[in-house]
């Protein structure tokens, strides 16, 4: 199996899934601080935009979730 074919096949994989959701994750940081900057400032626009993104976000998260159940986890905190 050649480099290239096994990196195309990390992000299908457990560890490829969890570092997409720690990637996520880590972006979440990011638009709580636009949404704590958007309400001390009062900017709707700001505010909306973030709330947006946060929604993307949590959506994202539950995509990587159910990819993760599917790809057949026995993790014990995963159900």
């Amino acid at each position: 199996m050649s480099a290239l074919t096994k990196a195309k096949g990390f992000k299908k994989s457990r560890s490829g899934t969890y570092l997409s959701i720690a990637g996520t994750a880590f972006g979440a940081i990011g638009v709580a601080k636009r949404l704590k900057k958007a309400r001390a400032d009062k900017d709707t626009l700001v505010l909306i935009d973030a709330t947006v993104s946060a929604v993307a976000i949590v959506t994202g998260l539950a995509i990587l979730y159910r990819e993760l159940k599917r790809l057949g986890d026995d993790d014990v905190l995963l159900g």
